[in-house]
């Protein structure tokens, strides 16, 4: 058998195994998927049991696994939550995270390149872990949930637009120009979604939905490909492309089959969360430092300093400009979910590394500040609200939290 297909059965085994020790643990302790994903992947990495080692095709199923998952956290937004005043202290709080978070990586990098990588990698927010959190413990449809929302959908789309003007390489007017002609795209493809779709858009989508035709899952996997192409095109990122067509897709389903919708999007979380997703956590784990981690030093003390700072430059914001009706534990909780980060950790250490300005250590370092956020941080949420009186299922809240 070849090291790729060995390679693959091994993660694909994980991501059956994970499941199941989430939902056994989660009996006593919540602990979100993507952990056991992981740490099952660093398990059967180069650095303990050395059985399984990326090759281009796992790597570019990584990579389209990371694809996935923003594709999929820009559909998880509902435009009719964020807006207004909320959204305005969304995005007031993400820019004073940037510059608080710039500063801070340029003074623990020692230089600008490395400051970049670790500053927009502190602004971060993993709202697809979030919601599931919010949608189980029954809070995602109320107040408190759309102002998440607000703040999370800010962290995921401003370190994503961050990647595009500050880590691509280029001069900052240039890359403002190309992500200006980018957004540009973005409106027209979203004012063609919001206009009425003809009526056999919708007799087709009914008549193919469960048959081999699939023609609105097919229709899903093409736009998120012509806004991957337009983003490669222009040199940008294809996690912004990837974030924009869960945007769109949202809007045209919406409109076109409201009805269908929900059922649409469980054949892509199909595909998205039953393959290729996994396959990007678990890849993570494998590709993850950790004798960097374990030999102390610099590396190891550096993971709780990156935790403390995911709450501080991604929280301390939050808490200050967070709406007034909201309480102190909201307040408190709206911190906590807010600074929980780890994919787009991964996708910017990912980036450092390749383009040799972060090292190892270091990106293993957020990886893993990161993963304890992802951890700890909305659970200790979960128990702070619910101290206020709010009914939640802690054991529930967190199982099948598989996104970000």
């Amino acid at each position: 058998m070849s090291h790729s297909g060995s390679t693959l059965i091994l993660i694909m085994a994980i991501a059956v195994l994970a499941p199941l020790l989430a939902y056994a643990v989660g009996r006593r302790l919540p602990v979100p998927l993507v952990i056991f994903e992981i740490l099952l992947g660093i398990l059967i990495g180069p650095d303990v049991l050395d059985w399984a080692r990326p090759d281009a095709l796992i790597d570019g199923l990584s990579q389209l696994g990371l694809t996935m998952l923003i594709f999929l956290a820009g559909y998880e937004i509902e435009f009719g939550k964020v807006r207004g005043d909320t959204l305005r202290r969304a995005v007031w709080s993400w820019v004073a995270a940037l510059a608080l978070g710039l500063g801070t990586g340029i003074l623990l990098g020692g230089g600008y390149a490395k400051g970049v990588f670790i500053g927009v990698a502190l602004t971060s927010t993993a709202l697809g872990t979030v919601l599931p959190v919010l949608r189980d413990a029954g809070a995602l449809h109320g107040r408190f949930g759309s102002v998440v929302m607000a703040f999370g959908a800010v962290g995921e789309f401003g370190p994503i637009i961050a990647m595009a003007l500050l880590l691509s390489g280029r001069a900052a007017a240039e890359s403002a120009v190309l992500l200006g002609v980018f957004a540009a795209l973005t409106a027209a493809a979203v004012l063609w979604a919001l206009r009425p779709r003809p009526p056999w858009f919708s007799r087709i989508i009914a008549k193919t939905l469960h048959s081999s035709g699939q023609f609105a899952v097919r229709f899903v996997f093409l736009v998120l490909a012509l806004m991957l192409g337009a983003s490669t095109a222009l040199g940008l990122d294809v996690l912004l492309g990837a974030f924009a067509a869960g945007l769109i897709t949202r809007l045209v389903l919406t409109g076109a089959a409201p009805e269908a919708g929900p059922e649409i999007l469980e054949k892509v979380e199909g595909v998205g969360f039953g393959f290729l997703v996994p396959v990007f956590f678990v890849v993570t784990g494998i590709e993850f430092d950790l004798d960097s981690l374990l030999s102390g030093g610099r590396t190891l003390l550096l993971l709780p300093v990156f935790l403390l700072l995911f709450l501080l430059v991604r929280g301390g914001p939050i808490w200050f400009l967070a709406p007034r009706d909201l309480d102190r534990r909201d307040r408190g909780g709206l911190v906590l979910y807010g600074s929980t980060a780890l994919p787009l950790v991964v996708a910017i250490t990912t980036i450092g590394v390749e383009d040799n300005e972060l090292s190892a250590g270091d990106a293993a370092a957020l990886v893993g500040a990161g993963m304890v956020s992802v951890l700890v941080f909305p659970l200790l949420a979960l128990k702070l609200r619910a101290r206020a009186g709010e009914k939640t299922l802690p054991s529930e809240a967190v199982r099948g939290s598989e996104t970000w």
